[in-house]
C-alpha cells in the first residue's frame, strides 16, 4: 500500500492507504474527520464536499493518492467551537439547516463560492448549488444564509 501525504486542516498527515481508498473514506476512517458526510456513493448530492488546494469538490470523486502532497479543509478546519465561520455563522444565524446532513458539504461549496464570486446574487447561488442536494428545505433558507454569509465574508478583517 502506498502512503500519501496530505496537509488536512493545516496539520500534516501521512498515512498507507490502498489504492482505491476515496478521500471520503480517508477523511472519515483514517482521519476520523467525520463532518464529511457520504450521502450517496455516486457523486450526485454534495454531502462530502471540501476544499482542495482552495477549491470546493466532492471528495468521493477522489483518491486518497490522487490528493497525495495538496491540502484539504473540511468543515471541521473553518472555525471554532468559540467562533464560527461566517459562513457558519450565517447558516446558524439564516436557519439554513434542518436535519444537518447537508450543512458540511453547503457551507464548505459556498465559502468556495463566495471565494470566486463575492457579489454572487440569488441566481447565482442557486445554480451554483446544483450539485449539492438538501432533502429538508426548500433551499429558501440556505441561499438567504449564503447571501449573508458572503456579505459577512467580505466584512470580516
Amino acid at each position: 500500500m502506498p502512503d500519501v501525504t496530505i496537509t488536512v486542516n493545516g496539520q500534516r498527515e501521512t498515512r498507507a492507504v490502498e489504492t482505491r481508498t476515496l478521500l471520503v473514506h480517508f477523511l472519515r476512517e483514517q482521519l476520523r474527520l467525520t463532518g464529511t458526510h457520504v450521502g450517496c456513493d455516486t457523486s450526485q448530492c454534495g454531502a462530502c464536499v471540501v476544499h482542495l488546494d482552495g477549491r470546493s469538490v466532492k471528495s468521493c470523486t477522489i483518491l486518497a493518492v490522487q490528493a497525495d502532497g495538496a491540502e484539504v479543509t473540511t468543515i471541521e478546519g473553518i472555525g471554532t467551537e468559540e467562533k464560527l465561520h461566517p459562513m457558519q455563522e450565517a447558516f446558524r444565524q439564516h436557519h439554513g439547516l434542518q436535519c444537518g446532513f447537508c450543512t458540511p458539504g453547503m457551507i464548505m461549496r459556498a465559502i468556495d463560492l463566495v471565494d470566486r464570486d463575492p457579489d454572487a446574487d440569488e441566481k447565482t447561488v442557486r445554480h451554483q448549488l446544483e450539485g449539492n442536494f438538501c432533502r429538508c428545505t426548500g433551499y429558501q433558507n440556505i441561499v438567504a444564509a449564503i447571501l449573508a454569509g458572503a456579505i459577512a465574508m467580505r466584512n470580516q478583517t
